[in-house]
């Protein structure tokens, strides 16, 4: 390595994206793009960035395994900070397998926290915890062990595991103050500052009471019948029946769920399910279908009661119902959660982090912008959707995948 080389690294190293072009600014071999790429990319220029790792990969030869190794690293860092989701992280993986056996711990550990990060971005929580690096993470620079003890914690407040979650933000404080950037700092302090912030409401006759995150896993164990319109199941102990894909039969079980322990009318039931107020015999008809499919989905877990007036639920030994919702309401909860991370997102990364098509997320990003909530910058394929951050809560309920039953 030669000096100018070894002075624009160390200057990487060190936060000083300027300083390090001044030393490869004008070199065009391999090793220079690189550096010249990883810089763009700390100056926020991700598509310049991409553009010169590309070109530094090429550049190498087929002894120079380590190189490419690393630059496949920083392309897939670029992409994640593009919120360019698509494809498989097996590429990583393989640099990371390529950097841990020639001695690089430091860039696979780096390899396999991007490759953590995406599966939580996807909501892929079972992805992420097989590629949390917690081992590789111990000795290892402070910056590194910072981002991998967030990327823990993170893991750990999406299954609502707080005092696992509390553990890991404490050890990414301490290394997060050892790194000494301020960024990382402000960082940890966000990710802390989620356990103290509404993150759910309990719904009853008394009215809406929020909940942070301790309250909602003390409510998960508690035994009761809940109905989760966060992520939009029914648990009961350690049963859970996801309802996500089944949405009018779970605007039924929520129907009744507010109703409980008394009734809810049909009239009532139709509207919240069927979204009319002048219902017909057509509409009673399909109620009584859709009663008769729910039952028979739930009732492990609940009966469903025909009254006078309506249909009541009925939890199986005696358990209480508790309705947890999220802490606002709408369709575009998800999206909006996503898109408050300050990043800019393509409508095809969102739809692969919702699970639903390019057409669905397109049509709510269209509403959400003319209501002022998101905005998009760029043009066709480089149409990009931000929004501001939500105040006054937290996100991590309304995330894809956020409360999964293991």
């Amino acid at each position: 390595m030669d000096s100018l080389i070894a002075a624009a690294a160390r200057a990487l190293a060190a936060g000083d994206a300027l300083g390090a072009l001044k030393h490869v600014a004008l070199r065009d071999d391999p090793a220079a793009l690189a550096l010249r790429g990883i810089a763009m990319a700390q100056l926020g220029e991700h598509p310049r960035a991409r553009e010169l790792l590309r070109r530094a990969a090429r550049g190498f030869s087929p002894t120079e395994a380590l190189a490419q190794a690393r630059c496949v690293v920083a392309e897939a860092e670029v992409a994640l900070a593009m919120r360019e989701l698509g494809g498989t992280p097996r590429a990583l993986l393989q640099a990371a397998a390529t950097l841990q056996a020639r001695g690089d711990r430091a860039n696979a550990l780096q390899a396999r926290l991007i490759a953590t990060r995406r599966a939580l971005l996807l909501g892929r929580l079972d992805e992420a915890a097989a590629a949390l690096p917690v081992a590789d993470a111990q000795g290892a620079p402070p910056l590194l062990a910072a981002v991998a003890a967030l990327a823990e914690a993170e893991l750990a407040l999406r299954r609502l595991q707080i005092a696992a979650a509390q553990a890991a933000l404490a050890r990414a404080q301490q290394a997060a103050q050892r790194a000494g950037v301020p960024a990382l700092l402000a960082e940890v302090a966000e990710a802390r500052s989620a356990l103290e912030r509404p993150a759910a409401r309990r719904l009853g006759r008394a009215g809406a009471q929020a909940l942070k995150l301790d309250d909602v896993a003390a409510l998960r164990a508690s035994g009761a019948l809940v109905v989760d319109a966060c992520r939009h199941g029914l648990q009961a102990g350690a049963a859970w029946l996801p309802l996500a894909r089944r949405p009018l039969l779970f605007a039924l079980l929520r129907a009744l769920a507010e109703a409980w322990p008394g009734d809810a009318e049909r009239a009532a039931l139709i509207a919240a399910v069927f979204r009319t107020r002048d219902p017909d015999d057509t509409h009673r008809a399909r109620l009584r279908v859709e009663i008769g499919r729910l039952r028979a989905l739930i009732g492990d877990l609940a009966g469903i009661e025909a009254s006078a007036r309506g249909f009541a639920l009925r939890p199986r030994q005696g358990r209480d119902v508790l309705l947890l919702a999220p802490p606002v309401e709408g369709e575009s909860g998800a999206l909006l959660a996503l898109l408050a991370d300050g990043a800019a997102w393509s409508t095809s990364a969102l739809a692969l982090a919702l699970d639903a098509s390019q057409r669905t997320v397109q049509r709510a990003l269209v509403e959400l912008e003319a209501a002022g909530s998101v905005r998009s910058i760029g043009r066709a394929r480089a149409q990009r959707w931000l929004a501001p951050p939500l105040a006054g809560f937290t996100t991590i309920l309304l995330l894809p995948a956020a409360l999964p039953s293991g």
